[in-house]
């Protein structure tokens, strides 16, 4: 079953180089959201293919050459009548994961620092796109739960690849509250899922670490798989601008002009300092962190992304 509302798939950028690994706001700019997340998958799973880790792409279907010894239950006769090759067909389980995306998209995640790079919300979106039709791949279970100053939308996990389309459309709803409550958003996601899974959370992270504590050791008390991606525009860690600038709280409306010069050492340390206090915290409780900047192609973060299914029992 197909929705006859999404535009049918293109092929991925022409070219050697895989689509996970291009530059996001240039491949974004090449096709819809779920067109782009499929070539970053196809991508993705490309590079999993061709990786020498044993035991990381073994859930995914596909074939392998013809090996002495090989049960040849398992030929696939029909490539061999059709192209003279002799191929092992390779089974993924079945798994029946069941997953929570949870999104951050207050005001201050629609903001870069420069119009040759995606909004960290945009990134994001492109991100959760591409992990949702990974997992739905995976015939896994995939839930959205978006928030900002309260839930804008939730998404109840399902394994239909008509699933994703939802899901696309949940992604452009109205949102843009300017504070990030996200309490509430974790404990609707450990809600939709009953039995141990993995919650993924997708924020800049511009809350009060005692925020999102508690629900996460909740989350982990249940035995929940937890990852958090905290996206930032590369302006955000360093500052790179002359001269006299004026730093607006886009949440508080707040304004403070200073010189560049006086405070660029001060504020890199304050958020190398802040970004190991987050990883000090989520470390300790067991979870899955790491910092993406928006120019970071996709198959970075999907692959960190990606790890905390591969930790689940």
């Amino acid at each position: 079953m197909t929705d006859p509302s999404i535009t049918a798939a293109a092929p991925p950028p022409a070219g050697p180089t895989r689509a996970d690994l291009l530059d996001p706001a240039h491949l974004a700019s090449l096709g819809r959201i779920e067109i782009v997340a499929r070539w970053v998958v196809e991508g993705f799973l490309t590079g999993l293919h061709r990786s020498p880790r044993k035991g990381f792409s073994v859930e995914f279907a596909e074939h392998r050459p013809y090996m002495p010894g090989d049960d040849l239950r398992y030929m696939d006769w029909k490539i061999l009548a059709r192209a003279d090759r002799w191929m092992i067909k390779q089974f993924e389980e079945e798994t029946n994961l069941r997953a929570a995306l949870v999104l951050d998209v207050s005001k201050s995640m629609d903001w870069t620092g420069s119009p040759d790079r995606l909004t960290k919300l945009s990134y994001a979106e492109h991100l959760i796109a591409a992990l949702a039709h990974l997992l739905i791949r995976q015939k896994d279970a995939v839930g959205l739960v978006r928030f900002d100053d309260e839930l804008k939308s939730v998404l109840s996990p399902r394994a239909r690849s008509v699933h994703f389309y939802r899901l696309v459309r949940t992604l452009a709803e109205p949102h843009g509250g300017k504070a990030a409550r996200i309490s509430e958003a974790l404990f609707r996601a450990e809600r939709m899922i009953r039995r141990p899974g993995m919650i993924i959370v997708v924020s800049d992270l511009l809350f009060e670490p005692k925020d999102i504590d508690g629900p996460v050791k909740s989350l982990r008390a249940a035995g929940h798989n937890v990852g958090v991606l905290q996206i930032m525009d590369p302006s955000e860690r360093a500052l790179t601008s002359a001269g006299e600038a004026i730093f607006c709280d886009t949440e508080s409306d707040l304004q403070v002009s200073v010189s560049v010069a006086d405070v660029e050492d001060a504020y890199r340390e304050t958020v190398e300092h802040v970004v190991e206090e987050w990883r000090t915290q989520f470390s300790g409780a067991g979870v899955e962190y790491d910092v993406v900047t928006t120019d970071t192609p996709f198959g970075v973060p999907l692959r960190k992304a990606f790890r905390v299914r591969e930790n689940l029992p």
